[in-house]
């Protein structure tokens, strides 16, 4: 499968839900999705990057745009995060990195002088009729869910 490109049709794909459901892309086709990408389950920015979405949950919803959150931790691990940050949106396990690779947001990074493979903060808006037609990379959570939710408004 190769990288998704801006102006591309994003293919169809299945992931397991937090429920442990097949989540799959073509049940959202009609509809503007923002699919974001975080690094870890319960970690300080991504838990402020979740209420961030979640805070303003509603205003997407009343745009019709869905919002897909993604990490590489298990449907349990999601589980437990989006009831205990009252989530009220979709998180879907990527454990084997096929949406990874394909919106191409793996990365190799400095941890405390060690290099680690993770992902890098990154969110998609995908139009109606599945094109990409946004990506923001390289994330900063502060404020990046109020510019997300514009630049959905504005298709």
């Amino acid at each position: 499968m190769s990288t998704v490109a801006v102006g591309s049709r994003v293919p169809p794909f299945t992931a397991t839900d937090a429920d442990g459901r097949p989540w799959k892309l073509i049940d959202a086709r009609g509809s503007r999705l923002v699919l974001y990408f975080y690094p870890r389950d319960m970690t300080s920015g991504c838990t402020l990057e979740a209420r961030s979405f979640r805070d303003l949950h509603g205003e997407f919803r009343r745009a019709g745009v869905s919002v897909v959150g993604i990490s590489r931790d298990s449907a349990a691990s999601h589980q437990k995060f989006r009831s205990k940050e009252n989530l009220g949106f979709e998180l879907l396990s990527d454990e084997d990195e096929t949406l990874c690779r394909l919106f191409d947001v793996i990365r190799d990074r400095n941890m405390y002088g060690r290099k680690v493979r993770g992902i890098e903060r990154s969110t998609f808006l995908i139009d109606e009729a599945g094109t990409l037609v946004r990506a923001w990379r390289k994330v900063k959570v502060a404020g990046h869910a109020e510019e997300v939710l514009e630049a959905a408004k504005s298709l």
